[in-house]
């Protein structure tokens, strides 16, 4: 699987850890930046993953702020983008099984890098139920298209 990649200054160093961890598990990484510690601005990462997944460039994408809550609200601004902020493997589970999220977000300062890991593994290794699941997805899909519409 091809995943996208990106992050903010503060998630660096994590996002480094995570992009090794996940080419061992045989991905190829589009990273998407930054590549500095730099102060910028993590909306623009978020869209940069976001975009990458929603045009198929990548099949899933990771992005990684401070708390992930506000580059997984920049990713989700794209349209088809399902991104979820997980502190824990259970959550980022479901997260695949029941909503098919198709971008992780978390924090580099919430969790650390082995959790991390964990986190990321469980949530490549889930796939999207569908079922019961795959008509409440398409009815967050549907409210996307009704907002595109006003």
């Amino acid at each position: 699987m091809k995943i996208a990649m990106g992050n903010d200054h503060s998630a660096l160093e994590l996002k480094n850890i995570i992009k090794e961890f996940v080419e061992s598990m045989g991905h190829e990484v589009i990273d998407l930046g930054t590549n500095s510690t730099e102060s910028c601005d993590y909306p623009i990462y978020g869209e940069k993953v976001g975009r990458a997944v929603a045009s198929g460039e990548a099949d899933l994408g990771i992005a990684i702020c401070g708390t992930g809550l506000g580059i997984s609200l920049a990713a989700n601004k794209v349209k088809g983008i399902r991104a979820c902020v997980c502190s824990e493997p259970y959550t980022a589970r479901l997260s695949r099984l029941h909503n098919n999220a198709n971008v992780l977000a978390f924090g580099s300062r919430v969790v650390g890098s082995e959790l991390a890991k964990m986190i990321v593994e469980t949530w490549l290794e889930a796939g999207f139920e569908g079922e019961r699941h795959a008509r409440r997805v398409q009815m967050i899909m549907d409210i996307e298209k009704r907002e595109q519409n006003l």
